[in-house]
Order: structure tokens, then C-alpha cells, then sequence
């Protein structure tokens, strides 16, 4: 059996994270009701529960340069999905942070882009130039 990854994060909107995923990101949605939504992102459970104002904050760190927010989840492509992922989000304007390589030349290059979710969640999609050295130091 394959591992999937599940967290549960609280939601604002319901109707508009289900668009958010489902029309922009393509991901496909679970099972839901009134107050909650389960995402497939990818194979992994995002589960969304409608709440009441939380307060959200977060800082950012600084890696090689560019100023990244300490709380983000995202998931790791290849390099045609991710590519094509970025090209469409690219195009409509979606991005928070825009592609960016890190590590060039060294071990666990990769390239990434950011969005931002109608809660606020920020969003990583990441490519690695070597695949296998995604847990490589």
C-alpha cells in the first residue's frame, strides 16, 4: 500500500477553497458536506472544515535570498506537470511567489513557485532537477 499524506486545516470559505481547487488547480474533491470539504491533491487528503475568524500569521525565513513564509505545505512534480502547472498559473496571474531555483549546481536543486489559497495557506510546488536527492544532504 502507498502512503498518502492527510492534514485538516481550518476554512473561511468552503465554496470558493472548492473552486480554488478544484477549477484552478484541477485537484479533485472527496467526500464534503455543508462544513467541510476533503481535497485530493495529488493523492494527499487535504481535509478543509469551515470556521469562524482564526488568526493566521506566520513569519518568514530568508533562503538563499528570497524571503519564504515558515508555514506552507505543497507537493513535489516532475518537471512536465510542474512546468505546465506553473505556465497556467503563470497566466492567470496566480502566483504569490514567482519560480524560483535554489540550490543551483548543488545537491537537492529544485525549482519552486508559490500560491495562496482563499484562506490563506501557501502553497509550494517543487521540482527537482535530480529526483532521488529529495532527502539528500
Amino acid at each position: 500500500m502507498e502512503h498518502t499524506f492527510h492534514i485538516s486545516l481550518p476554512c473561511l470559505h468552503i465554496e470558493a477553497t472548492r473552486k480554488f481547487y478544484e477549477t484552478i488547480l484541477g485537484a479533485q474533491i472527496g467526500r464534503s458536506a455543508a462544513n467541510w470539504i476533503d481535497v485530493n491533491l495529488h493523492g494527499h487528503q487535504l481535509t478543509f472544515s469551515k470556521s469562524g475568524k482564526y488568526k493566521f500569521e506566520y513569519p518568514t525565513y530568508s533562503f538563499e535570498k528570497v524571503a519564504l513564509p515558515s508555514f506552507h505545505f505543497g507537493i513535489i512534480l516532475e518537471d512536465k506537470e510542474w512546468s505546465e502547472l506553473h505556465k497556467r498559473m503563470k497566466a492567470e496571474n496566480f502566483l504569490h511567489i514567482p519560480a524560483t531555483k535554489f540550490l543551483t549546481g548543488r545537491k537537492g536543486a529544485h525549482k519552486s513557485f508559490f500560491l495562496r489559497d482563499p484562506n490563506g495557506y501557501i502553497i509550494e510546488f517543487k521540482c527537482f532537477k535530480e529526483p532521488a536527492d529529495v532527502f539528500s544532504t
